[in-house]
């Protein structure tokens, strides 16, 4: 049992329609479910059954407090007749864990049966958890007419969907702080719903909180990390400047002070000038990107006209911009402008370009100071910051230990609600009744989880379990184990057999791997990837506990494929006789030698026959040998021929198997027995001839025999014939096919459209003797004539038509898609054998 429960829950947003656990635990897709009209509801005698039984199934007696809920019961009783519960009750235990069970029959679906369930209000969550754990109930939705707001647990579920939010938030923190979540470790009392989600709230608020400091401190202290940089650029400038204009100015003063003369430039006479009258220039200092250093520059000049004088110098390395939080290379830069209104433009274009500007003194003293406390305040700041990210992964770490439990609560929980969803409401709403699919071997299983929902709520009232009678067509449920459950998965990846057909996951488990094998034939790979498998198998537990990339979880879902896939290999490989490309004699010499040192290049028919024919597979003498490609490829060709048309026959059986089960005469008469003849008429027939070649040795061509079975089927054979009277077996299954394809064709719709008529001939008839109650009945079932299904001559046809086409031209795309089998095992031969010459002898 523990193979085939839902070990993950999973969210209505999460549903997969291939998972095994569809809608809670399903067993396949609800929109297989065909709809039907409610039928009418149930007599009295029923009534009293089912109250007999609902007392039956309650753990406790009956309270005069609990009569109000017993009421609510009563009046959600069923619309529909059910089978008596003693039935099942007779029937002894079926339990998958050591109990009286069915054996696992994968040739045919189990046995379903629509159960309705009808639980207390206070018991429903607790009941719904238990069934999905069981795993072994699909329930319907019985409000399909209601939008998902209109349900019962719409505040429920939205309260599910705010906490997944929450944990959303917390996995995108985990991943910026590069923190993996643990395994899923189940230590302790179980966490309820109520109590994660103050957990939940609680370590949001923190970590909001943490995050808003963290991101103010960063902030800072990138913007100090800029400042400090940009005042030993500036500095540099300024104090060069300075020194430059000081020495400068005493220059001038000293060239005044002197004797004047004739000769002295007049310039420098007028240089000087009185400080009164001294015109003091504003200067903004700051950083740009340096990739829109240019268009900066630019845009200053324009703007103002060229009154203003911009210098800037590129800084070595990338800075953490305070806005962004992302590393970029800068320039720093000095702007010197006159004028508020040459001001209030130049910061415009600084805060257009993202140029964040930063105060600068212009006394030594004062910017020798500030650099130095800034230094100061980026060694602090530096210190708080990495606490606070320390803080911060601290509480990443406490989550990430118990995220994936967390996670895995919150999508049972909203997959519970989306259940309970789907459950319609009595009219005292004190009660949920629920309808779904069950085995039939899980009766016993069911009720006891519902029993314990009781216990477990301490409800008064218990729950009631009952089978209903119903046309619907059930779904479509394989019992699985680990091995089989990837051969299944491949089988459905198709399509899903219906209700009780022949499965082909049964015969996929050997054809699935043996015809990987054909193709890639070689022990020495076999074993490779048998050594790959084993290792996931014998480490599946610990494998199963840990989050693996995307390839190796494939691989490890599939590990049985892979080891069924191996060992076939091997057994191909024998018969192929290759190791690496490289032929051993494993069993035995080879049938064939000669005397002369040439004959590695000589054909067999040069080689003298010294032994036994080789046991076992491939003789190795053909190896290496001028007729190995012409040999080999006969051989794989002929054998994916047989071997596909081995596999189309089975599939031909099969549907006899099922026409059979569900008592079709028609389909055994006019679809098994004319596909059967047509498929074998032709490819039956040549695959016949393949064998019969083999057997005798005949050098008879197979291409011109088929060809002309055709063409001149009324020709003489000649050389080519392989046994007495081939020409007129040939005749004969060449009519044969041709008779089969109207055969396929016609008799199948014709035959419907008789049943039809025959079946809805006496609709209208009414009995002779009638009471008042029952011309009442009759007058309403004659309201509605047209209740029955309706027949389409044409459509059934067309349809019937289709299907002949599909199956004529699939029999010939078919035989020849097979043939990929030898295409791909000869491309892997080939590939081998150059890889062992190129890589593992190293030959150049």
């Amino acid at each position: 049992l523990e193979q085939h429960r839902c070990l993950q829950w999973k969210a209505p947003a999460d549903i997969d329609s291939s998972s095994p656990c569809f809608v809670y635990s399903s067993i396949v897709r609800e929109d297989y479910l065909p709809s039907v009209p409610p039928p009418p509801p149930p007599s009295e005698a029923n009534r009293r059954h089912y109250h007999h039984h609902a007392t039956a199934l309650t753990p406790a007696p009956r309270r005069p407090c609990a009569a109000a809920a017993h009421r609510s019961i009563e009046q959600a009783r069923p619309r529909r007749s059910a089978l008596p519960l003693a039935r099942v009750s007779d029937r002894p235990a079926m339990s998958r864990d050591g109990g009286c069970c069915p054996p696992m029959d994968l040739l045919r679906s189990e046995a379903m049966q629509l159960v309705q369930v009808i639980i207390p209000a206070e018991s429903a969550r607790l009941a719904v958890s238990n069934l999905g754990d069981l795993g072994l109930l699909q329930f319907k939705d019985l409000n399909a007419d209601k939008s998902p707001f209109q349900r019962a647990y719409a505040a429920q579920i939205k309260r599910c969907g705010e906490m997944a939010r929450k944990l959303r938030f917390f996995k995108e923190q985990m991943s910026k702080a590069a923190i993996l979540t643990s395994p899923t470790q189940f230590s302790g009392a179980p966490l309820e719903i109520g109590d994660l989600e103050i957990k939940l709230g609680e370590f949001e608020a923190e970590l909001t909180e943490v995050n808003t400091n963290n991101r103010k401190l960063q902030r800072t202290y990138n913007e100090l990390v800029e400042y400090n940089v940009l005042l030993e650029k500036t500095g540099e400038f300024f104090y060069s400047a300075q020194r430059s204009a000081a020495e400068q100015q005493r220059e001038m003063v000293a060239d005044q002070s002197g004797d004047s003369s004739l000769e002295s430039p007049l310039l420098h006479q007028e240089m000087v000038i009185d400080p009164s009258k001294h015109v003091k220039l504003g200067s903004l200092i700051g950083l740009v990107p340096k990739q829109k250093a240019m268009a900066f520059e630019r845009i200053l000049y324009r703007a103002t006209r060229g009154n203003m004088l911009l210098r800037q110098e590129s800084v070595d390395e990338p800075i953490t911009d305070p806005q962004s939080g992302e590393k970029a290379v800068k320039n720093s830069f000095v702007i010197f402008y006159s004028g508020e209104r040459a001001k209030s433009k130049i910061l415009k274009i600084c805060d257009a370009f993202g140029a964040n500007r930063y105060p600068f003194p212009e006394d030594l003293a004062t910017q020798l100071h500030t650099i130095q406390e800034v230094s100061g305040k980026v060694s602090e700041l530096k210190a708080t910051v990495e606490i606070g990210l320390a803080h911060r992964d601290g509480i990443l770490e406490s989550i990430a230990c118990e995220y994936e439990q967390w996670n895995n609560l919150l999508k049972k929980e909203k997959a519970i609600y989306h259940t309970l969803n789907m459950f319609s409401l009595d009219v005292t709403k004190k009660c949920l009744v629920a309808e779904g699919w069950s085995p039939v071997f899980a009766t016993s299983q069911v009720q006891d989880a519902l029993h314990r929902a009781t216990s477990g709520s301490n409800s008064e009232v218990g729950c009631i379990f009952q089978i209903l009678n119903t046309q619907e067509s059930p779904p479509t449920y394989f019992q699985t184990n680990k091995f089989t459950s990837s051969f299944q998965d491949i089988v459905d990846a198709y399509g899903i057999a219906s209700y009780q057909e022949v499965n082909p996951g049964l015969f996929t488990i050997v054809t699935f791997p043996f015809l990987f094998a054909v193709m890639f034939g070689d022990w020495g790979h076999g074993i490779c990837i048998f050594l790959t498998a084993m290792y996931l198998i014998i480490r599946e537990k610990k494998l199963a506990s840990q989050k693996l990339d995307d390839i190796v979880e494939i691989m490890f879902a599939g590990r049985y494929v892979i080891l069924m896939m191996s060992l076939f290999s091997i057994y191909t490989g024998l018969i192929y006789n290759e190791f690496f490309s490289v032929p051993f004699e494993l069993f035995g010499k080879s049938a064939y030698a000669c005397h002369d040192p040439s004959c590695g290049d000589a054909t067999t028919e040069g080689l003298v026959r010294v032994g036994q024919t080789y046991p076992f597979g491939v003789d190795p003498v053909w190896h290496g040998s001028r007729s190995e490609l012409p040999f080999l490829n006969s051989l794989k060709m002929k054998m994916s021929i047989l071997l596909g048309i081995a596999q189309m026959n089975l599939g031909i059986v099969l549907s006899f198997f099922n026409a059979k089960y569900f008592k079709n005469i028609v389909n055994v008469w006019y679809q098994f027995v004319p596909q059967l003849i047509f498929l074998n008429s032709l490819f039956g027939y040549l695959s016949l001839l393949i064998i019969i070649k083999w057997c005798t040795g005949s050098k008879a061509d197979l291409y011109h025999i088929m060809i002309y079975m055709f063409l001149s089927p009324t020709d003489d054979i000649g050389e080519n014939q392989l046994f007495p009277g081939q020409r007129i077996v040939q005749l004969v299954l060449l009519l044969l096919a041709l008779v089969s394809v109207p055969w396929m064709l016609f008799p199948k719709p014709l035959f419907l459209k008789k049943q039809h008529e025959q079946r809805h001939q006496g609709q209208h008839y009414t009995m002779l003797q009638e009471t008042d109650e029952s011309v009442a009945q009759l007058g309403g079932q004659h309201e509605n004539p047209h209740n029955h299904e309706e027949f389409e001559f044409s459509e059934v046809l067309v349809h019937q038509l289709i299907h002949t086409i599909e199956f004529v031209l699939g029999a010939v795309s078919n035989t020849a898609s097979y043939l990929r089998l030898w295409a791909l095992s000869l491309a892997h031969s080939e590939l081998s054998s150059v890889f062992y010459d190129k890589v593992l002898l190293l030959d150049k």
